[in-house]
């Protein structure tokens, strides 16, 4: 009996589904959208972390040390330094290495070249790279050497990456929240017309719905169809997006990669393929079957 009434439940759902025509395909398009953006939005967190993280690797603080200081006391400093529980890595440059580097850095430009080859002492410094064990601890290992009485420091060059840093934080956080706002803007959409697309379904079949109130038909058999069409919109919008990410995240993904860096977004898509898309179609499940069970509720009076 009861296999009987939910094959009747899905049944009548397909026919409802099916006699709405445009307007169920209206709705899986606008679902679509809605979808489309939950999924772009998880690719751009996905991004901006991945950036993120490639950037906060490339902050460090650098103590620069006067011209006549040591090699003794700098190597002095970078045992302290290693020492402290906020420190990972310190990295000790001589100046005749911070000179090698720099002319590296700039062997194409013949005037800087020959100015370094007039020059008779190497006006470059000595340096120490520090790298934090975690990007909140980069404060107090600048507050370390800016108060820790070394005499020997010429400069330390942390807060303009520190201010840098920051800025592209809030940009990358005022993005994502714009992105937010038009994924619940457009989700808000797609719940309108999921519930009015029920609530035509409702008006549609409310002859059928007054006769199997008189029969005594039960409210899931009475709801069970709507909750089911909802359903319906949900996969088959939750799919049509999948099949859109594919060909989307293949031609976007290595270009992304190659001016953000970092990770592929087509290498996440696929790797993530099952999470990815069950993500998606709980979304879409969850705007299809709540805008059924709202219309229900509200124009069935069950």
């Amino acid at each position: 009996m009861m296999s009987t009434s939910f094959k009747r439940v899905i049944r009548n759902a397909l026919m409802s589904f099916w006699r709405n025509g445009m307007v169920s395909v209206a709705t899986v398009l606008v679902m679509v959208l809605a979808i489309l953006m939950i999924g772009s939005l998880i690719m751009f967190q996905v991004l901006l972390d991945a950036t993120l993280a490639e950037i906060k690797e490339k902050v460090d603080v650098s103590a620069y040390f006067k011209q006549d200081t040591s090699e003794v006391e700098i190597l002095r400093v970078q045992e302290r330094l290693r020492q402290l529980p906020e420190v990972r890595e310190v990295t000790y440059v001589s100046q005749d290495e911070a000179l090698a580097l720099f002319k590296g850095r700039h062997k194409d430009n013949a005037l800087i070249s020959s100015a370094l080859d007039e020059l008779e002492e190497n006006p470059l410094r000595a340096i120490l790279r520090i790298r934090a064990t975690d990007q909140q601890n980069y404060e107090p290992i600048a507050r370390f050497l800016e108060n820790g009485g070394f005499d020997s420091f010429d400069k330390i060059d942390y807060r303009k990456n520190e201010a840098l840093f920051k800025r592209i934080e809030s940009v990358i956080s005022f993005t994502y929240s714009v992105g937010l706002g038009v994924t619940s803007v457009l989700g808000f959409i797609a719940f309108l017309v999921a519930f009015n697309t029920i609530r035509l379904a409702i008006y549609t079949s409310r002859e059928e719905i007054s006769i199997m109130r008189l029969v005594g038909a039960s409210t899931w058999y009475v709801r069970g169809p709507f909750l089911v069409e909802g359903v319906i919109h949900g996969f088959l919008s939750s799919v049509i997006s999948m099949l859109i990410f594919w060909p989307a995240t293949l031609w976007v993904g290595p270009r992304v990669k190659d001016f953000f860096g970092g990770v592929d977004l087509f290498s996440f898509y696929t790797q993530n393929l099952f999470l990815f898309f069950f993500t998606l179609f709980m979304a879409g499940i969850t705007i299809g079957v709540f805008s059924s069970f709202v219309a229900t509720r509200r124009y069935l009076k069950i």
